[in-house]
């Protein structure tokens, strides 16, 4: 059962109980996280599986590896669940095909699917002996309110959408990186922008375009951020590199970032003097050089970089380091 942790964390690993237990309780945990569901018992003894749950804006992230397996819900499984749902999977590791209805969708590392919960299903998990992936539970009536009247979701492959599906990636990564650190309320907006960028792609141009774009736009800045922050450390890190790796243009870049009060350079040089101000402050690096520093976080002119320091923090950065370890 879930040990005490994190409030909004639920988690379970077989590790913890005997060899010939393992597919079992693995069971009984991925019906805790999920809904009623029927794995097919795997070959031999022992199934190593992990499974982290965490709720954010009436959803659930479900964090899940394992080896090689079939996954299906049967019919007596849909009568035995009170509610519906959609599951939108990130594929993390190996490959898993979806086959519901007529529809057979497969998804390799880095693509996003979905599929519906009341309709039967066969998942197979291959590929590889350690699998993994993110599977978001997204309440019914949270994706249909944000679709013109369809009689079904089919299974589709998200991530193949020209327009936004990169974004849908992006987005489902962020989520489950941060849910935890965002708070609350936080998580459960970024949630509904993921959601709003889902039913962009499902439905095309139809219904309400204005929520969709702004949606559109916040998770394409926080993309942007994202690979920023990544390649924080290149020096001469430009705005071409970054549309690049985004895919985007560089006259979005700036459009996007003057929309949140900032620019590319004054965005990089505050995040490069942040982390630098970090690390001058961290008892491991206090034998470093602070050029050394400067330059592993980007900067390559020194003295431009101690006057934006002094600009920043008011103070040399040697006066900054000697400040936080108390030393004259």
């Amino acid at each position: 059962m879930p040990g005490a942790e994190p409030e909004r964390l639920r988690s379970w690993n077989t590790a913890a109980v005997r060899p010939a237990e393992q597919f079992s309780y693995y069971r009984e945990a991925i019906c805790q996280a999920f809904m009623n569901l029927t794995p097919e018992p795997a070959r031999g003894i022992g199934f190593p599986a992990d499974v982290q749950s965490v709720g954010v804006g009436g959803g659930v992230i479900n964090r899940v590896t394992f080896p090689e397996h079939i996954v299906r819900r049967s019919c007596a499984d849909i009568a035995a669940s009170s509610q519906r749902c959609f599951y939108l999977n990130l594929k993390l590791a190996g490959r898993c095909t979806i086959l519901q209805d007529d529809h057979e969708v497969s998804l390799s590392s880095g693509q996003v699917g979905i599929f519906d919960s009341d309709r039967t299903f066969r998942l197979q998990h291959d590929r590889g002996p350690a699998l993994g992936v993110i599977s978001f539970r997204v309440p019914a009536e949270a994706l249909l309110s944000r679709l013109p009247a369809i009689a079904n979701v089919a299974p589709a492959r998200v991530s193949d959408d020209p327009t936004v599906g990169s974004l849908i990636v992006e987005t489902a990564r962020s989520l489950n990186a941060n849910a935890l650190r965002l708070s609350a309320d936080d998580a459960t907006a970024l949630f509904g922008v993921l959601l709003d960028l889902v039913a962009l792609s499902l439905s095309g141009s139809h219904g309400k375009e204005t929520r969709a774009a702004a949606s559109f736009a916040d998770a394409t800045a926080l993309a942007l951020r994202r690979a920023i922050h990544e390649r924080l450390r290149e020096p001469g890190l430009t705005v071409a590199t970054i549309a690049s790796t985004v895919g985007i243009s560089e006259r979005y870049v700036h459009k996007l970032l003057a929309r949140a009060g900032t620019s590319f350079s004054e965005l990089v040089m505050e995040r490069r003097l942040d982390g630098v101000a970090r690390d001058l402050r961290d008892p491991g690096s206090a034998g470093r050089d602070i050029g050394a520093i400067a330059f592993d976080w980007g900067f390559s002119d020194l003295s431009h970089f101690s006057r934006r320091f002094k600009q920043r923090f008011g103070m040399r950065p040697r006066d900054w380091r000697a400040a936080g370890t108390g030393s004259d």
